[in-house]
């Protein structure tokens, strides 16, 4: 504006109770003799700029500390993305060691929280661009150079979370694979037992008959014999699965 510039800037919520992704915005008014900044909720990044002026330590003119507030803002998002990526690495590494549905709700939670971070992230890139190149006497030679490292990490940010995302995608792709391979061989382990109980089932069930003629009722030696002759079938099963390498 004529005199002066307004910011909206967007950043991690820090506050006790609330999601990193419920996103704080910090309002800034800048001019040549003034710098007001208006919040609802409390930015962790404006406390410690305005703790460091406070205490001498901090910026000295009104563009040091528009530059100041806008890299302590992003380097917390750049953290927050980095915390996402971690938790990517954890789940990844726990789906190879040990598949689990619980984790379905990790990685969409993941994802959720990249989404909410690039909706709010990607709109800034623009906003720091034009701040850049605006007409005003507000920011030295420094300040630019700082903002242009405040542009470049919001790319950097915008493009990691890209790559969480499609990542995200990628790791439930596996989750679900290793789930389907974990069920496939429960199931022919099933099939396998089943295979080999068929047999034996129809002939307990053949010769548990009560009529008349079955052979061996009168035979002290019948039970035993037909127990072997159960056992040898299974033993004959297992010897002819293992050739065909059914298991």
């Amino acid at each position: 504006m004529d005199s002066g510039i307004l910011i909206i800037l967007r950043g991690i919520n820090h506050n006790e109770g609330d999601e990193p992704e419920d996103m704080v915005a910090v309002r800034l008014w800048a001019s040549e003799k003034r710098l007001i900044s208006l919040q609802y909720r409390k930015s962790k990044a404006l406390m410690q700029v305005s703790e460091s002026i406070n205490t001498h330590r901090g910026p000295k003119t009104i563009g040091d500390i528009v530059t100041s507030i806008s890299a302590k803002v992003f380097d917390y998002i750049e953290g927050s993305i980095g915390l996402l990526d971690e938790r990517m690495d954890l789940i990844e590494s726990r789906i190879l060691d040990e598949p689990d549905k619980q984790l379905r709700q990790d990685i969409s939670e993941i994802r959720k929280s990249a989404i909410m971070l690039r909706r709010y992230i990607a709109p800034q890139k623009e906003a720091i661009s034009q701040l850049r190149y605006s007409d005003t006497n507000l920011f030295s030679a420094k300040n630019l150079r700082r903002i242009q490292e405040s542009q470049d990490t919001l790319l950097r940010g915008i493009e990691d979370l890209d790559a969480i995302r499609e990542r995200s995608q990628i790791v439930k792709d596996e989750l679900v694979n290793a789930l389907s391979d974990k069920l496939n061989r429960n199931l022919y382990v099933i099939s396998v037992i089943t295979a080999i109980f068929l047999p034996l089932g129809f002939l307990t069930g053949l010769f548990g008959i009560n009529i008349g003629g079955m052979p061996g009722v009168d035979k002290e030696m019948a039970f035993t014999i037909f127990a072997a002759c159960l056992t040898a079938i299974v033993v004959i099963q297992i010897i002819l699965f293992k050739y065909f390498k059914w298991f």
